[in-house]
């Protein structure tokens, strides 16, 4: 056992010098006007070089990957009918979709679902 912790220590060291070193001696970059402006054949560009972004598609987008991600999670529930409790099954089942439609009807009364320009 001491063994394994003084070769963890030992490691935990080399690692931090390591990064140390790599910081130490690693490029620093000097943020100049000139390179971060966009670059159209040697003339100034007509128009910005960002898009404008929608914040609320945003919102949408995590929204939508939240549900998403809680269904991959209702569907490995459904081999495992076979071998479970059927009344136990029932309750998580209730209860998780119960947390979905919960967090569907917060999203719905905040307004995050209606999209307005």
């Amino acid at each position: 056992m001491k063994i394994l912790i003084i070769m963890a220590m030992i490691i935990s060291m080399i690692s931090f010098i390591l990064i140390f070193i790599l910081n130490l001696f690693s490029k620093k970059n000097f943020i100049d006007r000139e390179k971060s402006s966009p670059f159209e054949c040697g003339f100034d560009p007509k128009s910005s070089a960002r898009l404008p972004f929608s914040l609320h598609f945003f919102l949408i987008a995590i929204i939508f990957l939240i549900f998403d991600v809680e269904i991959t999670l209702l569907l490995p529930m459904i081999p495992s009918l076979m071998i479970s409790n059927i009344y136990n099954y029932t309750y998580i089942i209730i209860f998780f979709l119960c947390i979905l439609l919960l967090g569907l009807y917060h999203e719905w009364n905040q307004g995050a679902l209606n999209w307005i320009s």
